[in-house]
């Protein structure tokens, strides 16, 4: 896979790239967001793994200018820890948030479980379309549509989206849709799950009367309205 690696710290950019590059990845190396930027237009890698503190452009603004046409997987990694900072990481597009610091180890699991969610979806096994309302949720495209018009979600978010839209209509507990949003890899939070799901409402533009809204079930989990 091509990844575009953006640290300004050396010592962790060799760390990465030789441990990346072990694991049979391709790295496109970057030491600022706005280096970051250029090559992330001229390279068009598969994934973007940028720290969250760089010079010239932060790395919450090269997550956003990436999402302003791209869905392709992000990771960002920072020192911060605190829940706003993940957040506003979150609220960029970020699909992961790792915190400084991490092993090699947790950072190449998380980017084989995007892996994964990005193979069953192009390779088909999700299920079919699902149709709500005006609402496509299209798997084998990663894609939604509403009324037409495509919606740009994370490869988070459109999971999250997928497993309600696979159970229209039924409430999914937070725990299953956690388990099925993070695949395993690391525990789902659920304050986390609530501003992926916050961030969907926001796209899909949806009133709580119309077919794919996301409901609320409090003490329960989350439901998609059918009608």
């Amino acid at each position: 896979m091509k990844m575009l690696l953006v640290e300004d710290d050396a010592d962790l950019m060799d760390v990465l790239t030789f441990a990346l590059r072990r694991k049979g990845h391709s790295i496109i190396a970057a030491t600022d967001g706005q280096q970051g930027l250029e090559r992330w237009k001229t390279e068009r890698p598969s994934l973007v793994i940028a720290d969250v503190n760089l010079p010239r452009m932060g790395g919450l603004e090269l997550c956003r200018r990436i999402r302003e046409t791209s869905s392709v997987p992000v990771i960002l990694m920072s020192g911060s820890v605190g829940e706003q900072d993940i957040i506003r990481g979150l609220e960029v597009g970020a699909d992961e948030y790792v915190t400084k610091p991490f092993s090699v180890t947790q950072l190449t699991l998380r980017i084989d479980a995007m892996n994964r969610r990005v193979r069953a979806a192009a390779t088909g096994d999700f299920e079919g379309n699902i149709n709500v309302g005006d609402l496509i949720v299209n798997p084998e495209f990663c894609s939604v549509h509403r009324d037409g018009r495509e919606v740009r979600l994370t490869r988070m978010e459109f999971r999250i989206l997928y497993c309600l839209a696979a159970n229209a209509g039924r409430v999914v507990v937070t725990s299953r849709l956690a388990d099925f949003a993070w695949q395993g890899v690391a525990e789902g939070d659920p304050a986390l799950l609530k501003t992926h799901i916050s961030r969907i409402r926001r796209k899909l533009a949806l009133s709580p009367d119309q077919p794919g809204f996301i409901r609320s079930v409090p003490g329960l989990g989350y439901s998609l309205a059918v009608a």
